[in-house]
């Protein structure tokens, strides 16, 4: 519905067609009826807006363990800000953390050099915040190929886990939903790690 309460009464019934052609929503002017605190959000430049929150995770670079879990509102600084959040509460001074090219912006950089922690993010082609120096040296190569490892998690909780589309209401519910399918999955990781060498557990099945 609107903001400002303007426009046509929602439609009697459970789920009534509302004609949306020619109006253009944003989060400034419309929001949930059902969930207010849930955002319009483009995952990617030619995908639609849908409403959404966002999950963030922070894992280890050696096993791919999730050791933290931040839940946000959905807009272009929550990634930013989950993981300054992340890194300040669980990661030494001194260490590295790798990120992808969303992350190469000199904002992001300078708050990682104010918790004490290198960024080790995919440069940009062009403007990167990451210096020459940082780029060449073999730690950075390595942290980039090892941080695909958390592509693993996001795939299993949005699969298996069963978040790619939430059925709770509101970031307190799904935060809880979230630092749990989290710790499900580390516990299927775990479970594979602990198998012989050359060997797999078998996957978990998916719940109905």
């Amino acid at each position: 519905m609107k903001q400002d309460g303007s426009g046509p009464d929602r439609p009697p019934g459970r789920n009534p067609e509302v004609d949306f052609k020619g109006e253009k929503r944003s989060n400034a002017t419309h929001q949930s009826t059902t969930d207010p605190e849930s955002r319009l959000y483009k995952k990617g430049e030619f995908t639609e807006a849908k409403l959404r929150y966002m999950a963030h995770a922070l894992s280890e670079n050696r096993h791919g363990l999730v050791v933290d879990v931040e839940t946000t509102q959905a807009n272009g600084r929550a990634e930013w800000d989950a993981a300054e959040t992340m890194v300040s509460r669980s990661v030494k001074k001194g260490a590295t953390v790798g990120a992808d090219k969303g992350y190469d912006a000199e904002e992001y950089v300078s708050a990682m050099k104010r918790l004490g922690v290198k960024a080790h993010v995919a440069r940009k082609t062009m403007g990167s915040a990451v210096d020459g120096r940082t780029a060449r040296g073999k730690g950075y190569a390595m942290r980039l190929r090892r941080r695909k490892m958390i592509e693993e998690a996001f795939g299993w909780i949005k699969t298996v886990g069963g978040l790619r589309k939430t059925r709770h209401i509101g970031p307190a519910k799904l935060s809880g939903q979230t630092l749990f399918t989290f710790a499900a999955y580390n516990l299927t990781r775990l479970l594979n790690l602990m198998q012989p060498q050359g060997r797999l557990a078998r996957p978990m099945p998916a719940s109905g």
